[in-house]
């Protein structure tokens, strides 16, 4: 497993990162032994990076990477978290809160249930529009100094709010979602993270299963799937998007990899200092996902994976319209 670092200051990292979110309900019911044994696959197979959120599963996936890492060695793995999402009894979304005190009180409840001392990377899921990031950022300091948070990252900002995040304190990563569907940050984001030394840590590299190779029309979701509402996967779209995979299915195919593999391999070549977060919950998953590690595209492959999904093809927006008005990325 090759290794990079997060920035100029960060931490050293695997080239590629097991996102645990989907181990939470977002896409539907998880198997709970199957997905520690998919984060303990991973820990073997040289994976150090693992991302999390707080508000994931209202703090289950939190324990449930605490009760997978029992067994393992804690220093060795770079835990990932975000924060400052609010939920409601129902498990819907109520808001976001990035003040201090908030910050301070969401990590208490972190580190208790990680089971753990500190944090990697500490990060405000969203930006609060009213909480100046500077406020967000400062606190976040604060902990860095207490020993808490290890390092610093962003999550879904726009260039102006990396650069006012920056000068108050050093940036590891942005993480955001990037992908052959979802390229948004390559005008000014990514830039803007190259000027100042900040790393990408780039989930949704397989669309949440849109382009992985394995979603079909037919494929069932549930009240509680997040594909259930989301854009890309709606009648009409979907089968558009689907036309997009089948092309680039037989790129795959002349390469003798997976669709997976061959779109994990795209982000991955699109610089040293993009990271993917695969979300695998699955070992078979895991398996496949990995092996993009050793697929290298070549000047011609990327050429032709332009022409079968070119910038901007996919139909639908990657989240509904009320969220992201709630992404500073998308502003």
């Amino acid at each position: 497993m090759h290794t990079t670092r997060l920035g100029k200051t960060g931490p050293e990292v695997s080239a590629i990162g097991l996102g645990c979110m989907g181990m939470s309900g977002m896409y539907g019911p998880a198997d709970r032994s199957e997905s520690i044994a998919t984060i303990h696959a991973a820990l073997d197979a040289g994976v150090t990076l693992l991302d999390t959120g707080d508000f994931y599963g209202m703090g289950h996936n939190e324990m449930l990477i605490r009760e997978a890492l029992q067994s393992k060695d804690r220093d060795k793995v770079i835990l990932s978290v975000k924060t400052g999402a609010l939920r409601d009894p129902k498990g819907g979304f109520a808001g976001f809160d990035a003040r201090p005190l908030a910050l301070r009180n969401f990590i208490a409840y972190s580190l208790q249930r990680l089971g753990v001392d500190y944090i990697d990377v500490y990060r405000p899921a969203r930006l609060d529009p009213s909480v100046p990031i500077e406020e967000t950022i400062g606190a976040i300091a604060d902990l860095v100094k207490e020993g808490y948070v290890r390092h610093i990252g962003l999550s879904e900002m726009g260039a102006e709010t990396i650069r006012r995040a920056a000068a108050v304190h050093p940036i590891a990563d942005l993480q955001i979602e990037y992908s052959l569907i979802s390229r948004g940050m390559e005008a000014d984001i990514l830039p803007t993270c190259r000027e100042l030394g900040i790393s990408v840590t780039a989930y949704g590299v397989l669309s949440r299963g849109l382009i992985s190779g394995h979603w079909q029309q037919a494929s069932p979701t549930t009240g509680t799937d997040f594909r259930t509402f989301s854009p890309r996967f709606q009648p009409g779209n979907l089968e558009k998007n689907l036309e997009l995979v089948e092309a680039l299915r037989q790129i795959a195919e002349d390469k003798g990899v997976t669709v997976a593999q061959i779109a994990i391999a795209w982000v991955a070549a699109q610089g040293q200092d993009i990271v993917p977060i695969i979300g695998a919950r699955r070992r078979d998953r895991l398996t496949e996902s990995l092996g993009a590690l050793d697929v290298r595209l070549t000047s011609e492959d990327l050429a032709s994976i332009e022409r079968a999904i070119p910038k901007d093809a996919a139909a639908g927006g990657r989240y509904p319209e009320a969220q992201l008005a709630h992404l500073d990325s998308e502003k």
